[in-house]
């Protein structure tokens, strides 16, 4: 659809939605995906460059920065602003200002370096991440060993964020139908895409050409550089996969030891991502039907009902809050509409920690009339807090991935007709992510990036890591990513949820933790449960 998260997990247990991937636009191509069409696509796809190992002289002011360490409110961390070019193909067109992290190494042991952590997106705060999580709740051994670090990709909440719509702006934003029953409200939706980027453009009109992918990992070479590293050790998950990799691609050479958690393929047009995705979640949805069904308090079945009628009875209750929302006790007087009750499902879908919150939701709304609990799912999601604003997550996800590949759709004629392909991927969702993935064909700025392969020859062994039934990046994408990266080892994780690392899995953590702190990385091929 258009948002990928990671979820992550407090010491506490508690489930945090943090951002992951949402693939919100396109580029032309088939429809229809299926594994060895895909495969055929990556081989078709051009290959990411390696860029030259000598640093530019124009950069070198950058990469010779010396960070000016302050306290940062967060106990433990310690924050810096560093500087990179805003065109790096026009060093002197002006520069952008970078919001990076630390929490050094608490020993013992000999440090390895820096460690850096990405949870997605793109738009989620890699330093939110590292303050809130990461730089506490991550393995011992590895908090032990490395400075853990993040940095705010350019565009993003401390990075010089881009902003479109203010806090009752997006509430009408995200009550709009993202399932037009006619031409009216496909213009409505229309109109809303439109509305929604003409503010991005009237916002941050020169930053929105720059806020790609390819940029993003450049500037983690410079972070690199200043921090005194030789090579760059990173975590990413969902999104951050992405970014990992493309910097991989660009850096080989300075590629140390990297973790891709809930890769994604980028070898894929950005309709092969939205389609792919949408039946990644068809996935994640049968497992949630099938427990559900299990449980005395599923509103949407028993135990004699397949997961295909529970998706019919999930839709017949969109169809019902499209012709009547139903309350929520919202201060703001937001009721829950057929758009705002989708996403709350889809937040759901993320972390199977979070089903029985969902089963809860859903029975307050289906039986008692209540869609508090659906709402603040999909609060979450959107990352509105309680005085109605939101974080800039939805912003910088369009325009990173508006740049980076071209739009999916240029019109709701093209969306009608790929309509059947989409709800064959997902009855349930498949409607909805499609018209979703029109948004970047009224982006002010045209993408810059395209489909490629990444190979990253000569890099160090890079771990790449899938789960069977993730909903956001499917299993095959990692798949796709560890035959694309020739150093990749694929480890799979036989489960549920949006990544592996950190949720569970003591077999998938300890193969991490010995890879990061010890440099060995699992077996190609390795599987857990």
């Amino acid at each position: 659809m258009h948002t990928w998260r990671t979820p992550r997990r407090t010491r506490t247990g508690a489930t945090l939605l943090a951002a992951a991937l949402l693939v919100s636009g396109c580029s032309s191509g088939s429809t229809t995906t299926t594994t060895s069409s895909a495969s055929s696509a990556a081989k078709g796809a051009a290959v990411l460059a390696a860029l030259p190992r000598s640093t530019p002289g124009a950069l070198a002011p950058y990469y010779e920065q010396k960070p000016a360490w302050r306290d940062c409110g967060a106990p433990g961390f310690q924050c810096a602003t560093l500087k990179a070019p805003l065109d790096y193909a026009d060093p002197s067109a002006g520069d952008i200002r970078l919001a990076v992290s630390r929490k050094k190494a608490t020993g013992p042991g000999e440090r390895l370096g820096s460690l850096l952590v990405n949870p997605g997106g793109p738009g989620g705060s890699a330093i939110g991440y590292l303050q809130a999580y990461a730089g506490i709740g991550y393995p011992e051994e590895v908090r032990a060993r490395y400075d853990m670090v993040a940095v705010d990709p350019r565009g993003v909440a401390r990075s010089e964020p881009v902003e479109c719509l203010d806090g009752p702006g997006m509430d009408a934003h995200t009550r709009t139908d993202f399932t037009p029953d006619g031409e009216r409200e496909a213009d409505a939706l229309v109109g809303a895409y439109r509305k929604f980027a003409e503010g991005c453009a009237a916002d941050a009109p020169k930053l929105l050409r720059h806020v790609s992918t390819v940029e993003a990992a450049r500037d983690m070479d410079i972070v690199r550089e200043v921090l005194g590293d030789e090579k760059l050790n990173f975590v990413g998950a969902s999104y951050g996969t992405f970014l990992g990799a493309t910097y991989a691609g660009l850096f080989p050479d300075r590629t140390g030891r990297l973790v891709l958690d809930g890769a994604l393929d980028p070898s894929l047009s950005a309709r092969q991502l939205n389609i792919e995705q949408t039946a990644g979640f068809d996935t994640a949805f049968t497992a949630f039907a099938k427990d559900c069904v299990r449980r005395s308090d599923c509103p949407l079945g028993d135990r004699d009902t397949g997961p295909e009628e529970v998706g019919a009875n999930l839709k017949e209750f969109f169809g019902k809050t499209d012709a009547r929302p139903v309350p929520t006790g919202d201060a703001d007087g937001r009721e829950l509409t057929e758009s705002l009750a989708t996403i709350g499902v889809i937040a759901a879908m993320y972390d199977e920690g979070a089903w029985p919150l969902l089963r809860k939701a859903l029975r307050a709304a289906t039986k008692e009339n209540d869609g508090a609990g659906l709402l603040a799912l999909a609060d979450s999601y959107y990352e509105r807090d309680a005085d109605g604003e939101y974080a800039n997550l939805m912003f910088a996800n369009a325009a990173v991935n508006c740049l980076d590949l071209p739009a999916a759709f240029d019109s709701p004629e093209q969306v009608r007709e790929a309509l059947p392909d989409f709800e064959k991927a997902s009855p349930v969702f498949g409607e909805g992510f499609a018209w979703a993935a029109l948004n970047c064909a009224y982006w002010p700025v045209g993408a810059t990036g395209e489909p490629r392969r990444i190979e990253a020859e000569g890099a160090a062994p890079i771990v790449v890591v899938g789960t069977t039934r993730d909903p956001a990046t499917p299993y095959r994408w990692a798949e796709a990513l560890a035959g694309q990266l020739t150093s990749a080892r694929l480890l799979t994780y036989e489960g549920d949820g949006h990544t592996a690392y950190g949720r569970g899995s003591d077999c998938i953590d300890s193969a991490i933790n010995t890879y990061l702190v010890e440099g060995t990385p699992p077996t190609d091929g390795k599987r857990c449960s």
